[in-house]
């Protein structure tokens, strides 16, 4: 390593943060880099350890722990002390299709995973990686590469998710002939429609989709396969398909009143504030307004944050979150211990933005909805609220939450976001295809590979796996672009 004792000397410096008061008062990314000088002191932190688990991507008691791309996280970590950029950006993106994207929307089990965070706090991975890819842009080191010999091979890729696209970047870089089909009007999937600009800014995606068009990938926005186009022509007119649509079905809350009026899925309302926004910077008035209302958010998770951010820039009255489970521990347990994923509590930007706007912690924890209230108009206008504990089920061994009987109490509520995770797939594409569905709905591929039970068929990300991490998606595209291309060529060199 280029400093062994760097952890020692320096300690850990984030990106700073704009206060939460005034980056409320637009989408925009808020976090200030460090300069130039600073971040290599950042690189310099990383630990000469022996074994990096950082780039593990192994699945402990159930939880990611390091990155499942593997990335190079020591290699390039040094490579940013000694202030080899290029070499570094080499590095990065020998494992990473998009540093851009994941370096602000990945949850970085890499540094959850890091040696240096068992006694102290972890080397900045994620911002480390976003400084690599960002000299790239800024010192042209980044720019088109197209193959330089085409195999004549045609491969259809349905959505154009972070799987969808890894894959097209791969195969199109292996000298395939690649077509992205995208149903939305933007290509990105949830990276664009789904995560507030807060987290990433939509021009990043288009940076990087201007590149990959560029090189030669082709998109076609509005296909919506098993709708507009045929899916049986797809199959015809290419040598391969591969199946990148996500998980999209959103998991609904079945509860009296449902009905009502002002209820409504999270991903639709952040995806109507984030297409109004490019569309006419919310001018247009065509995305559900959380202004001026009683907000109240069911999901404790990072889609239910996002709704709690928007809905403040939105100008809300007030918002709740609720959480069905306890509040985790602010630190690790003793059944927790590292490298497992912590599982401790975090309050995120939108809480923090509550805190600062309301004067509270907007989460109510091991809360529930009972009943949705409508008034006259068939408007929610109230949400009967129970509160739950955990009790042990003998037959079923394992614990769950159950009502604390006589603790039901109302909340004035105008406006209620769903933001409680992803089923599987939609139907009709899987229809469309014909391909075989799990209990789960996701596509089921033969074991250990990415085939479908439809000849060159193939389906990969959150539409096979079901709702998970944009790293995982990533590893997923790669991995079903390389079995995709040994189908076609009988051999495959990608990685």
């Amino acid at each position: 390593m280029g400093k062994p004792t760097g952890f020692m000397e320096y300690d850990r410096i984030g990106n700073q943060a704009i206060k939460p008061k005034d980056r409320i008062e637009n989408f925009n990314e808020f976090h200030t880099p460090l300069s130039k000088e600073e971040r290599k002191k950042q690189g310099a932190r990383c630990m000469e350890c022996g074994v990096p688990f950082c780039q593990s991507g192994m699945m402990i008691a159930g939880m990611t722990s390091g990155c499942p791309l593997n990335n190079l996280i020591p290699e390039w970590n040094d490579l940013l002390y000694t202030d080899n950029m290029s070499q570094a950006l080499n590095r990065l993106l020998k494992t990473n299709n998009f540093p851009e994207f994941t370096s602000r929307v990945c949850p970085a089990p890499c540094e959850a995973a890091c040696t240096c965070g068992l006694n102290g706090k972890a080397v900045t991975i994620k911002e480390n990686e976003m400084g690599i890819i960002e000299n790239g842009y800024e010192t042209g080191l980044i720019k088109a590469n197209p193959p330089k010999v085409r195999t004549g091979k045609t491969v259809a890729i349905i959505g154009s998710g972070p799987s969808g696209l890894a894959a097209a970047d791969q195969l199109n870089k292996r000298g395939h002939l690649v077509t992205v089909f995208e149903r939305d009007d933007r290509v990105g999937g949830l990276l664009m429609y789904g995560i507030p600009n807060m987290k990433l800014e939509k021009h990043i995606i288009e940076r990087k989709i201007a590149i990959m068009k560029e090189e030669g990938v082709t998109f076609i926005t509005g296909a919506d396969v098993g709708g507009n186009y045929k899916a049986n022509k797809i199959r015809k007119d290419f040598d391969s398909v591969i199946l990148t649509c996500g998980a999209s079905n959103p998991r609904d809350i079945n509860v009296t009143g449902r009905e009502a009026k002002g209820i409504y899925y999270a991903v639709d309302f952040l995806k109507s504030t984030t297409k109004s926004l490019l569309d006419s910077n919310l001018k247009d008035g065509t995305y559900i307004s959380a202004k001026d209302k009683n907000v109240l958010v069911i999901g404790g998770g990072d889609t239910g944050n996002d709704c709690v951010g928007t809905s403040i820039r939105h100008g809300a009255k007030s918002v709740l979150q609720l959480e069905m489970m306890p509040k985790l521990p602010n630190t690790r347990a003793d059944n927790n211990p590292w490298p497992e994923w912590p599982r401790v509590c975090k309050t995120d930007y939108g809480q923090e933005e509550a805190i600062a706007t309301f004067g509270y912690d907007p989460r109510v924890y091991q809360t529930t909805v009972k009943e949705f209230i409508a008034d006259e108009t068939g408007n929610v206008c109230k949400a009967k609220l129970v509160k739950l504990e955990s009790k042990f089920n003998e037959e079923a061994k394992r614990y769950f939450m159950a009502e604390v009987a006589g603790s039901e109490y109302e909340v004035d509520v105008d406006l209620v976001l769903i933001a409680a995770g992803f089923l599987g797939t939609q139907n009709y594409v899987a229809e469309a295809f014909g391909v075989e569905l799990s209990e789960r709905t996701n596509v089921v591929t033969e074991e250990g590979t990415y085939k479908t039970n439809i000849e060159n068929v193939f389906a990969a990300g959150d539409m096979r796996r079901g709702q998970s991490l944009v790293v995982w998606a990533i590893r997923e595209g790669r991995e079903v672009a390389k079995e995709v291309d040994s189908c076609l060529m009988g051999y495959s060199n990608l990685r």
